[in-house]
């Protein structure tokens, strides 16, 4: 007789609460966002520009897999923590904390913890990419016309976090041409030498793979790159 029962999903649901299918609906919506977070961490926070940086670095040096993608994926990953510290501190204090402590609902958590990362974006943002997007945007979407010093409700967060990406991928690639110069002018300059002294088979990276790193260590080169990252977001 127990097992010819069927509960009724709404006796699981506190009195006063939202009805059973609108909680699976959050249930299904809460697991898609845990899964994508990966992607979200990359769109709006400091990581893209980080991970192009560092990437720029090894590929400057030479090097096919020192440091491994899983240290440059750490180490870009804490990077971003550190920077966005601040953000995430609003962002717990203000929605998800007073969420878990049953003090507001879903609906009035989310602009408080989304609210932090709008303002962090715009700080960041060009008005250019700003303005493109705007642009691009169909005219139901359009909002009004806005920049990055404006009122941070006025943008829509489809328009910001677009224009936050390629602004991150923008800057990242300008820092990475800074870091591969230097390394370039080494490549030339090594290149030149062998072929004046007529050693036509050897190859230049066997001589300048040594110098770069050994120039790179010597200039401090990761204190240098890390403190130049953060503070870039200053």
């Amino acid at each position: 007789m127990a097992l010819a029962q069927t509960p009724d999903l709404n006796t699981l649901i506190p009195q006063g609460g939202s009805s059973a299918a609108a909680r699976i609906i959050q249930m299904v919506a809460l697991l898609t966002i845990l899964s994508v977070a990966p992607g979200i961490l990359i769109m709006v926070t400091s990581f893209t520009r980080f991970i192009i940086a560092l990437s720029f670095v090894r590929s400057g040096l030479g090097l096919q897999s020192t440091p491994a993608n899983l240290v440059l994926i750490s180490l870009a990953l804490f990077m971003t923590f550190y920077v966005m510290a601040p953000t995430f501190d609003r962002a717990w204090q203000d929605g998800i904390a007073p969420l878990m402590d049953n003090k507001i609902d879903e609906k009035a958590a989310l602009p408080k913890i989304v609210e932090p990362f709008r303002q962090f974006m715009l700080k960041q943002v060009r008005d250019k990419d700003l303005r493109l997007f705007e642009d691009l945007a169909p005219p139901d979407l359009k909002p009004p016309p806005t920049t990055k010093t404006g009122p941070a409700p006025e943008v829509e967060i489809r328009i910001l976090v677009p224009a936050f990406m390629i602004s991150e991928l923008r800057r990242g690639f300008e820092m990475g041409f800074l870091i591969a110069l230097p390394f370039l002018v080494i490549d030339i300059v090594v290149s030149t030498l062998t072929m004046s002294m007529g050693m036509m088979m050897l190859p230049p990276s066997v001589i300048s793979l040594p110098i770069k790193v050994m120039f790179f260590v010597l200039v401090d080169g990761w204190n240098m790159l890390i403190g130049s990252l953060v503070r870039s977001y200053n």
